[in-house]
């Protein structure tokens, strides 16, 4: 295809890929649907719009190539894994422009994505040489016995439009690395970046059929979910979105009884306790809400704040946000707060706020859409909140901070965990036995001390309760790829 246009910037031909990605080969469909630009309206171009007959053909595909690459040598997967991290590095600049221009996300946050999601391929190509078994002392003398692990199979990769590099590779890095092949079925609102790292696996020399991708339209979400959930080649599901989504994958997968792996939805309390650095915690508290303009899973969804220090942290916090973020185009230099994805995700915001300010809340600063268009809203900061506004109940995911003043470290944790959910907590303190207790406390999967960003390759990504299941990244998500077999030797 040729070069597409976005906020007047081009696209690299290069790694813009229309079809699908089948066996290795571009599929072309007779329907396509169209990628939009979601600070301008811009329609970006164009891809093929797969339905079930293609998720099908995937799913064979990657079945077929399954036994080859799981039979190949750790050191040779390590090898392909490693040069398409590198890939990845030396074409950052052009990847980080696609992730701006379907998600909108400012270039300098694209550019981090693209590091941060690279780093898993980095990551899971070093761990594809530490798959250990286990030599068990056995109960009898003539016998010996052993544990293999082994790929499951095919895996289905659903993954969701906010980072739409980085939560692919954190899968099919550990899927791949672990012996997989995978049939990718990207969020129908970016789905070039899926499409983009199918091009370097090729050129990463990932053979046919192990990296297979079936972008479709929101219309046919739900015929190529249901086949890469139901089809019995298929081994494993995982799953990055809402909770309600993944509950209804989780219905189709029992059918089969697939192994699955769902990181959901959050409601990261952010708590600062009196003792707290209170310009760390502002800081902290800025990176945290809002990066990618509130539209992170793990980003702050509930400010918890102390009665001490409540009132010097909504003010410092207010000057900050203030001062330290611009809206505007992603491409623009200056810009911090890109828009939303869409005008739907806007509305939430809005709604939020009309029943927060309706039960008493205050707005300090932003609280409306922004004069730059339909998706881009204000960085918004509410005090006066109480556990009853629907902000505090629900998941944003959206520029708005909402904060709640407490007075006792017991009152925290309970407004924390009332959450059906949990993913990320956060907290400020500089009393060691506090730390302690609120971390082993808060019922979450992740927990960031005086931290407001906490995601790397290194360490165990996932929540608890509605949040989830499984682990992605860190020694223990390749476990979730891998199946353990017991060898038993008799008669020696």
């Amino acid at each position: 295809p040729g070069p597409v246009r976005a906020a007047s910037q081009a696209l690299s031909a290069a790694l813009v890929r229309r079809g699908g990605l089948v066996g290795g080969r571009w599929v072309e469909t007779a329907a396509a649907f169209p990628v939009q630009d979601p600070a301008s309206g811009e329609e970006l171009g164009r891809v093929s719009d797969c339905g079930a007959a293609e998720a099908r053909e995937a799913v064979r595909a990657a079945h077929e190539a399954g036994a080859a690459w799981g039979r190949l040598p750790a050191k040779e997967r390590s090898a392909r894994l490693r040069r398409w991290y590198e890939l990845m590095m030396e074409n950052k600049e052009e990847l980080a422009r696609i992730i701006t221009a379907e998600n909108g996300k400012p270039l300098k946050e694209a550019q981090g994505e693209i590091t941060y999601s690279a780093s898993f391929l980095e990551w899971f190509a070093e761990e594809a040489r530490r798959i250990y078994g286990d030599v068990i002392p056995a109960s009898a003398k003539d016998r010996r016995v052993l544990v293999l692990k082994q790929p499951v199979g095919v895996a289905a990769i659903i993954t969701p439009w906010n980072f739409p590099s980085a939560m692919i590779t954190r899968k099919v890095g550990a899927a791949l690395a672990a012996g997989c092949t995978v049939v990718v079925k990207p969020a129908e609102d970016t789905p070039l970046s899926a499409l983009a790292l199918g091009e370097l696996a090729n050129q990463a020399g990932i053979p046919a059929g192990v990296y297979n991708v079936v972008p479709c339209s929101r219309q046919q979400t739900a015929a190529v979910g249901e086949v890469l959930c139901t089809d019995p080649l298929v081994s494993k599901i995982s799953f990055t979105g809402s909770t309600a989504t993944g509950k209804i994958l989780l219905k189709h997968a029992a059918g089969t009884v697939k192994r699955v792996s769902m990181e959901l939805g959050g409601h990261a309390p952010f708590i600062v306790f009196d003792s707290a650095n209170v310009d760390r915690a502002v800081a902290g508290a800025l990176a945290s809400k809002y990066r990618n303009s509130g539209q992170t899973c793990v980003c702050t969804n509930r400010f918890l704040v102390q009665k001490g220090i409540h009132d010097e942290f909504v003010e410092k916090f207010a000057k900050a946000i203030d001062k330290e973020l611009h809206v505007g185009n992603g491409f623009d230099a200056k810009t911090t707060q890109g828009p939303l994805i869409n005008e739907k995700a806007v509305e939430k915001v809005e709604k939020h706020i009309k029943d927060a300010v309706s039960q008493g809340a205050s707005v300090v600063t932003g609280g409306k859409r922004h004069s730059l268009g339909k998706n881009f809203f204000e960085p918004t900061l509410l005090t006066n909140v109480t556990t009853k506004m629907l902000c505090t109940q629900e998941e944003t995911f959206g520029p708005l901070a909402p904060v709640i003043r407490f007075e006792t470290e017991a009152e925290a944790v309970a407004i924390a965990n009332a959450a059906n959910v949990g993913l990320a907590g956060y907290f400020y303190s500089q009393d060691p036995a506090q730390i302690w207790r609120v971390a082993e406390q808060l019922e979450v999967g992740m927990v960031g001390v005086n931290e407001g960003i906490i995601s790397s390759a290194e360490c165990p990504f996932g929540g608890v309760k509605e949040s989830g299941l499984g682990r992605e990244g860190s020694k223990y998500g390749i476990d979730e790829y891998l199946e353990i077999k017991y060898v038993c030797f008799g008669g020696l």
